[in-house]
């Protein structure tokens, strides 16, 4: 298992056909910045997983990119803490959670909070 931490600002061509073809992977920090969303939702078709976490230290619109993952797979999106957080510019919050529940449609909760890193990381 793979999970790469970048920003989404380098994520080219090659970088996604790499990453498409490992066995297992997951994009922590929702892939870090705006650019190159479209690739990212690409490897997310594909079976890649995303993090949300990292809020602190992220460049982009979290709400936005939530629901852009859930629309395109609602399986791929997973909550993360980032803790220890660093170098963030602002650590994990609990407000963070918030958020991300917030922002999902309710039945997608439960699977973005436990059932859809549960499967990923432990197979079940």
């Amino acid at each position: 298992m793979t999970q790469p931490l970048f920003d989404a600002r380098g994520l080219d061509d090659a970088l996604s056909h790499t990453i498409a073809g490992l066995p297992a992977a997951s994009i922590d920090h929702l892939g870090m910045h705006a650019d190159r969303l479209p690739q990212r939702l690409r490897l997310v078709e594909q079976g890649i997983k995303v993090e949300a976490t990292g809020f602190g230290r992220v460049e982009l619109d979290p709400v936005a990119t939530l629901r852009a993952i859930i629309d395109v797979d609602p399986t791929a999106l997973m909550v993360g803490a980032d803790l220890p957080s660093t170098p963030a510019r602002r650590p994990f919050q609990n407000d963070d959670i918030d958020l991300i529940v917030d922002s999902l449609p309710p039945e997608q909760v439960s699977a973005v909070l436990w059932d859809n890193a549960s499967a990923f990381y432990l197979g079940s």
